[in-house]
């Protein structure tokens, strides 16, 4: 499937800013499953200042924002063909060793309720049906609902609140297959959906380890795992690691976000 995407992320700052540098992961790595037929990262009000991949094998750019700007807007394009490999991606030493993917984070640190949802997993014959099991027990403890947390909400808190997003999916996931001894990491990316092309977000969902496959990925907010509507762009240990963008800035503006992402055929 042919995909075309075109994600703005823009900035909007109260007063001029001193100094302000947004770190960004928007950049989809060519693989097996999805080619990158054409992709850019531009901007207006800051520049790239630089380019690198990090630990986790994600592409990063480093926009500075222009001093006294009062917006910057960072635009990511092209057009990705991708396959339905069914959710199963190749283990890739590039993107670190698996005994990372089994360390607990602040946000994925699991609570004795995300615990007992991977209770009988040892003991499933078919461990990637019980984790499909373990997907949908997540969406009926957790609904999805916008608004119910922010950016900075914990796999635990999500759980207790009974009420998130994919993100949160995404880590309680994780948080439960770490706690039962599973490798789990978080991916973030693009889903084109079959009933709008305009969406206000980019797509999280999260990948467990299994030996003679390799990485599986599970979407918990849709029930199902990844086919061709869906398009990798980071993967890490939590949504932090994943993150399509995070900054610092100095002075004391405020900064309002506005994000519009279409993604289609």
């Amino acid at each position: 499937m042919q995909l075309k995407i075109r994600h703005t992320t823009t900035y909007r700052y109260d007063q001029p800013v001193d100094y302000a540098l947004q770190k960004v992961r928007l950049t989809p790595r060519a693989s097996g499953f999805q080619a990158i037929s054409d992709w850019s990262v531009t901007c207006v009000g800051g520049r790239i200042e630089t380019e690198y991949d990090d630990h986790f094998g994600n592409h990063v750019d480093l926009v500075n924002v222009d001093l006294g700007a009062t917006e910057v807007a960072i635009t990511a394009q092209g057009t990705v063909t991708t396959q339905d490999v069914a959710g199963i991606v190749p283990h890739n030493k590039n993107s670190g060793p698996l005994w990372l993917y089994l360390q607990q984070t602040r946000a994925t640190e699991a609570s004795a309720a995300i615990k007992a949802l991977v209770v009988d997993l040892a003991k499933a014959d078919d461990r990637i049906a019980a984790m499909h099991v373990l997907s949908a027990d997540i969406l009926t403890a957790v609904p999805y609902q916008v608004g119910s947390t922010h950016s900075h909400t914990t796999a635990t808190e999500a759980m207790q609140d009974g009420a998130g997003v994919c993100q949160d999916h995404a880590q309680i996931f994780i948080s439960a297959l770490r706690s039962a001894g599973v490798p789990a990491r978080y991916v973030s990316g693009y889903l084109m959906m079959n009933d709008r092309v305009d969406q206000d977000a980019t797509h999280a969902w999260a990948e467990a380890y299994v030996d003679g496959l390799g990485w599986v990925g599970f979407d918990v907010s849709n029930g199902i795992s990844p086919d061709e509507r869906y398009v990798r762009v980071a993967v890490g240990r939590d949504a932090r690691d994943a993150a399509p963008a995070e900054g610092l800035r100095l002075g004391t503006a405020d900064e309002q976000m506005v994000v519009t992402l279409q993604v289609q055929q």
